[in-house]
């Protein structure tokens, strides 16, 4: 299959630049398009032929449900049994926007789509591309994130090109995503309310509407449970991984960079090629293994011998640094997160070592990534 790529200026578009791909949407085709958190694979959410396209593009798991894409409040209708008034507040506040809500389905859902569940996941998407396809598609739009299933999730086109192109249709490269992670999903079929899956929109903001909305057990697990009944995306498979192995060290800051060099200068030493992830807070100290691990061995961002970005497949011992930001600032960090980790698979990073975060606000969704994509190796210094 040839996927067409369709650039779009985010500042300046109109209805007549997304008409094919509304046209494929509604044809039951595979549309791959920007939104504020990630990257979404799009289908009719109507049509179960499409969402078994979504899961076979992916290789996603069927029992791993997608979630429904609207553009306006009133779309909800048709696609859920009733919506309460709890509902009705919460999109009062979120939406358009980062947030999902879990509601009972109507029968105009197939279960194909909701990985045979009775409930669906819904949700209004912020950025302007994804809310006008849907407009113009005239249907609501399945899509999970635009990624094989796995893998860290996409925050810009050239990812979604690496993962999925030749199984889709079509791309709209539409720039970097804002957020850079998905959404906050909250399940409104139970009382109280319960999040299945941390995001953007946090705990404190959800208990400004639901005062009494709590986690739901499975997200602050520490552990992987393959038990877990799939309510919500991101709830039961490892997600997110890079292909190296990741370790994430928490405790003490100061301990834990001391950790990270000590480990990471173990395997350089024994010649392998090592990522860190890191703030800007604990950059400084992995400044003497980059004087000998990076200069030496050109594993930095951009190698100064060659001004080229691939490293080189038959060099070993070399550590590549990728820092996402300030530990003041969750905003930056979780826009920074996929992408640092997709950075290790192109330097071809063996091990990588990542520090902990703050498990509040943000911090929660971060933290829940990334363990998801170590698969819950973590280490205590």
């Amino acid at each position: 299959m040839e996927t067409i790529i369709k650039k779009i200026n985010i500042d300046g578009f109109s209805r007549e630049d997304l008409k094919e791909a509304a046209l494929f949407i509604r044809e039951g085709k595979l549309v791959a398009f920007p939104t504020e958190t990630v990257y979404g694979l799009g289908g009719n959410a109507y049509d179960s032929t499409a969402s078994a396209r979504i899961y076979a593009a992916k290789g996603r798991p069927s029992d791993n449900p997608l979630i429904v894409h609207i553009s306006e409040f009133s779309e909800i209708g048709p696609l859920v049994k009733n919506v309460p008034d709890v509902a009705r507040a919460l999109s009062d506040r979120f939406w358009p926007g980062p947030l999902t809500m879990i509601l009972e389905k109507s029968d105009r859902i197939p279960k194909e789509t909701t990985g045979g569940l009775d409930t669906v996941a819904i949700r209004m998407p912020s950025h302007p591309i994804a809310n006008m396809l849907i407009r113009e598609a005239g249907v609501p739009i399945a899509a999970p994130s635009a990624n094989a299933s796995g893998r860290p999730s996409t925050t810009k086109a050239e990812h979604v090109i690496e993962d999925l192109s030749g199984r889709i249709d079509m791309i709209i490269d539409g720039g970097s995503s804002d957020i850079g992670l998905e959404s906050t999903i909250v399940d409104l079929t139970v009382s109280p309310a319960l999040i299945l899956r941390p995001g953007y929109i946090t705990l404190e903001m959800l208990r400004e509407v639901i005062p009494d909305i709590e986690y739901d057990k499975a997200v602050l697990k520490r552990i992987k449970d393959d038990t877990i009944v799939a309510k919500a995306p991101g709830m039961k498979y490892r997600h997110y991984a890079p292909k190296g192995e990741l370790t994430i060290y928490e405790g003490d800051i100061s301990r834990v960079s001391e950790a990270i060099r000590t480990s990471a200068e173990e395997k350089l030493r024994a010649g392998h090629t090592v990522g860190i992830l890191t703030s800007d807070e604990l950059l400084g100290s992995y400044s003497e293994l980059r004087s000998i691990y990076q200069e030496e061995h050109t594993g930095c961002d951009v190698c100064p011998d060659t001004g080229s970005t691939e490293p080189d497949a038959d060099k070993k011992g070399m550590l590549y640094i990728k820092d996402i930001g300030s530990r003041e600032n969750e905003s930056e960090i979780a826009a920074g997160l996929f992408d640092a980790l997709r950075y290790f698979d192109e330097v071809k990073a063996e091990y990588i070592y990542a520090e902990s975060f703050t498990e509040g606000g943000i911090g929660q969704a971060i933290m829940n990534r990334l363990m998801k994509a170590a698969g819950y190796h973590i280490i205590t210094v």
